[in-house]
């Protein structure tokens, strides 16, 4: 097979919908592309049980999502080197900053932050999409 040849990336964790139009990641070569991940279905259960998740923990579920896929394709969170990252209320910014930190550590993906009006679901606050490569670990960065 050519090491360049597009192979889709399967995490149960984070499992390919059969009713999807898209897939959640490829790996070609050492580049992992991954989708937008959003903290659904956590966040459909946690507001109907009351208890609606703010942007943190919708970030934290999300980027879990995004390292759970990274994983499966044979990397580490330390492998994203990009990230997109859209809210629907920028006054949650430092929420997601806290989060991106937290997981991240001091080993910072490059990131590019966009507020937009709506999501898939009207309790999702964040979305996140990112590319990694399995050649390149930031905790190694200059």
């Amino acid at each position: 097979m050519n090491p360049t040849t597009p192979r889709k990336v399967r995490s149960a964790a984070v499992p390919d919908l059969p009713t999807s139009s898209w897939t959640n990641a490829w790996r070609i070569g050492n580049e992992v592309v991954l989708s937008g991940m959003t903290g659904h279905p956590a966040t459909r259960d946690a507001g109907v049980r009351g208890k609606p998740l703010g942007a943190y923990e919708q970030t934290l579920i999300v980027l879990g999502k995004l390292e759970a896929l990274v994983q499966a394709a044979g990397g580490h969170r330390h492998n994203i080197i990009k990230t997109v990252v859209y809210l629907t209320d920028m006054a949650d910014k430092n929420e997601v900053v806290r989060a991106r930190l937290e997981f991240f550590g001091g080993h910072l993906p490059c990131s590019t932050l966009v507020a937009v009006r709506e999501l898939v679901f009207p309790e999702l606050r964040v979305e996140i999409d990112a590319w990694a490569r399995l050649d390149v670990d930031l905790r190694d960065a200059a």
